[in-house]
């Protein structure tokens, strides 16, 4: 099984409060998309988390075959993808914890490709960020 996952987390203010957005591909369909406000937290730690809600996500799909199945992550975050491909070392305890949890749950997949893309590449996940944040805003209005 493939899957392309578009993933994005932002925060408005930093810290600030916070939101994820995901789109879940199978194959060449839409699979599911999440847009979900995560409480105050800084931009980079609503990026990790997206990622780690996104793979939980497909773990829970993926169970009896998840060694069958290759993921292939779209981020708009540069630090993220380098820090998981271990270009980059993580500093922060709350990141490094964040990439732990995602590094232990991606062991259980044949094959995770983390590519970088401009933000522009990543409109749909930017969108629901967005969304959620726009959402999360307005109840507290």
């Amino acid at each position: 099984m493939q899957y392309t996952v578009n993933t994005d987390g932002g925060s408005r203010g930093n810290p600030g409060p916070a939101a994820v957005g995901i789109v879940i591909q199978k194959e060449d369909t839409t699979d599911k998309e999440i847009a979900r406000y995560i409480g105050v937290a800084t931009n980079n730690v609503a990026e990790y988390t997206a990622l780690l809600i996104a793979i939980e996500e497909l773990q829970n799909e993926q169970q009896d075959n998840s060694q069958n199945t290759n993921i292939h992550f779209i981020l708009d975050s540069e630090l993220v993808v380098k820090q998981l491909q271990g270009k980059y070392k993580i500093n922060d305890p709350t990141l490094k914890n964040l990439a732990e949890q995602i590094k232990k749950i991606q062991k259980s997949f044949n094959q995770v490709v983390y590519k970088h893309v401009k933000r522009e590449f990543n409109k749909k996940a930017d969108k629901l960020v967005n969304i959620a944040l726009d959402e999360q805003l307005s109840l507290i209005k």
